[in-house]
């Protein structure tokens, strides 16, 4: 008999439009090591050149190019292709984003950020489009509380909780110990990349603002005085 052996999926390509040539190095190599393929281009004309002689899975689009920039970009893409988008920018005001927002874009992230934050958005976005697979394994629900690892969107009693990058990283930390209790210095070097102190309170800060957040979610959250902290919580099972 013949053996049969499932063909492999296409690896998802991606288009990164920023006039940073070193960070598109850095992305570029980021993707591959998590299995895309990244083009880059540099300015905004190259960029929309591309994307219309592509097939790209997705568009990564800085808002501040030379030549054309990033909104005039997006415009043309609207008029010619539905390829997601997510815009980047170093912008802080409002009214951008909800102005990339309205110009058609599918999610907005501001600069600088963190390349793991910008992939799982991605992969939110290509879920939201049909281009991607939901893997049901990568969430986990905690009484009133679900996490999608994938995505790093978090519900709480069925609303989405925004969350900074950073707090993610967090809840996910603890979550993923099991049980264990998280010593403040593992956390310290993990996260924030630098030796605790006895009088650093940073962490504290970061805590409490997690735990305000996931509101009565957040007594999962166990102080341990000297120690750490441990979320003290079973996975519910579906």
């Amino acid at each position: 008999m013949e053996s049969r052996t499932s063909a492999p999926k296409p690896t998802l390509s991606f288009l990164l439009i920023e006039d940073d040539a070193e960070l598109c190095g850095m992305m570029k190599e980021f993707f591959s090591q998590a299995g895309y393929s990244l083009d880059c281009a540099f300015n905004g004309r190259d960029g929309l050149s591309r994307a219309l002689k592509n097939s790209y899975d997705l568009i990564v689009l800085d808002v501040m190019l030379p030549m054309v920039d990033g909104f005039t970009v997006l415009h043309q893409l609207r008029r010619r292709t539905e390829v997601p988008v997510i815009m980047l920018t170093a912008r802080v005001h409002r009214r951008d984003r909800i102005q990339g927002l309205n110009a058609g874009a599918d999610d907005y992230l501001p600069k600088p950020f963190d390349p793991d934050e910008l992939l799982a958005r991605m992969r939110a976005v290509l879920r939201r489009a049909g281009r991607l697979e939901h893997n049901a394994a990568e969430i986990k629900t905690f009484a009133d509380i679900k996490v999608d690892m994938q995505t790093r969107e978090v519900w709480s009693g069925g609303r989405l909780i925004d969350l900074t990058a950073l707090e993610f990283d967090l809840l996910d930390l603890l979550i993923s110990a099991g049980g264990r209790i998280v010593s403040r210095d593992e956390i310290t070097s993990t996260l924030l990349e630098r030796e605790s102190s006895p009088y650093d309170r940073a962490l504290d800060v970061h805590i409490s603002h997690l735990r305000r957040k996931l509101e009565g979610a957040g007594a999962m959250i166990h102080t341990i005085r000297g120690v750490g902290y441990v979320f003290a919580a079973k996975e519910a099972k579906e």
